[in-house]
């Protein structure tokens, strides 16, 4: 049985031992061009589709795929979803790109972009003043709005899905053009 995590160090090594390792960055095409681990390739985790990935990957698809995010968490949720469909050989980098970043794995670095939590944050935020202005100066209902994000933000928590993560995702600023 293989494992589920690799360390930065493992996988640096495995990379000097595999010049053909294959390692998927799932995070949004913003978040990849800012800062990614140099031998990574980005698929976001809204598009992955794990039988596609694995069919095409010529003659390689019993050897192990890497999967990283940021911190670990989006990398998780790859790996999940290739095991539900039958690929059990994906492995999660520990840490993501930032425990990489921190390990001094070669990292290629270009136009910065606002991380997808901290958008979330800023939206978030947003939402709960709005809520609370209007119910001030609208209606005392409009309240409801501040305690749909905040359930929200419960729900993110708990589950580990952020529903306003994954909308984010989808717009134009966390895009790239190709």
């Amino acid at each position: 049985m293989s494992t589920t995590l690799i360390s930065p160090a493992e996988l640096a090594d495995r990379q000097r031992s595999d010049a053909q390792l294959d390692l998927i960055d799932v995070r949004t095409p913003a978040e990849y061009r800012a800062a990614h681990v140099e031998f990574a390739r980005s698929l976001p985790l809204d598009e992955l589709d794990p039988s596609r990935l694995m069919n095409s990957r010529n003659g390689r698809r019993d050897k192990p795929l890497y999967v990283i995010c940021q911190s670990g968490s989006r990398g998780e949720m790859a790996r999940n979803r290739f095991a539900q469909t039958g690929f059990a050989n994906v492995i999660n980098v520990e840490g993501g790109t930032q425990a990489c970043i921190g390990a001094g794995l070669p990292i290629v670095r270009g136009k910065q972009a606002m991380s997808l939590e901290r958008q979330v944050r800023i939206a978030a935020g947003s939402l709960v003043l709005l809520g609370i202005g209007l119910s001030l100066l609208v209606h005392p209902w409009l309240l409801g709005l501040s305690a749909f994000v905040g359930a929200g933000l419960v729900f993110a928590g708990v589950t580990d899905t952020c529903g306003m993560g994954m909308l984010l995702a989808r717009m134009p600023w966390n895009r790239c053009a190709t």
